[in-house]
């Protein structure tokens, strides 16, 4: 189990590095949309994010 956790860590930093590599502009601007959002609004990404993401393990598993 404890392998696992480290290979899901790996791939989330993969996968968080690749935006920023590949289109470094896009990413700046995203990020500047993202503070014009209010803190309810970005909390309500944050959990649809979390859900889709446990939707998607309990579908895998």
């Amino acid at each position: 189990m404890s392998d696992a956790i480290w290979i899901a860590l790996a791939l989330l930093l993969v996968l968080e590095g690749l935006m920023p590599a590949i289109n470094p502009g896009g990413w700046r601007r995203m990020f500047e949309q993202i503070m014009q959002l209010n803190d309810q609004q970005i909390r309500t990404v944050g959990l649809v994010s979390m859900v889709l993401g446990l939707v998607m393990l309990w579908v895998l598993q």
